[in-house]
């Protein structure tokens, strides 16, 4: 998704995670957008954190990004489940590591 005068360009992964069943947005475009580019620095940001529990706790791929998950899913974390998936998600691809089994999200409204 691109909008004429902006550059930033936001995957489907990400539109769908803020979609109805139909396909359709339920927020305004520039929402969805201030929201991808929080989700997304919060991936990148947390590149380090992964590492460090990977390599000083001893800790798995797969539970360094299960944890990272279960924290994100908490209402403190100030994101929504389905972008706390969609983060993880990227973490896990930024990282080059297997893609945790995730719990599905709920169906759209």
């Amino acid at each position: 998704m691109q909008e004429d005068d902006n550059q930033i360009v936001v995957p489907p992964s990400f539109v769908q995670v803020h979609s109805d069943a139909r396909g359709r947005l339920r927020e305004r475009v520039d929402a969805l957008r201030a929201r991808y580019e929080l989700c997304e620095d919060l991936a990148s940001h947390l590149v380090e954190q992964a590492q460090l529990l990977y390599h000083r706790e001893g800790a798995s791929e797969t539970g360094v990004l299960a944890g990272i998950h279960a924290g994100l899913c908490t209402g403190e974390a100030g994101v929504s489940v389905g972008e706390a998936r969609w983060i993880t998600l990227r973490l896990a691809e930024l990282l080059a590591w297997r893609s945790p089994d995730l719990p599905p999200l709920p169906p759209p409204d």
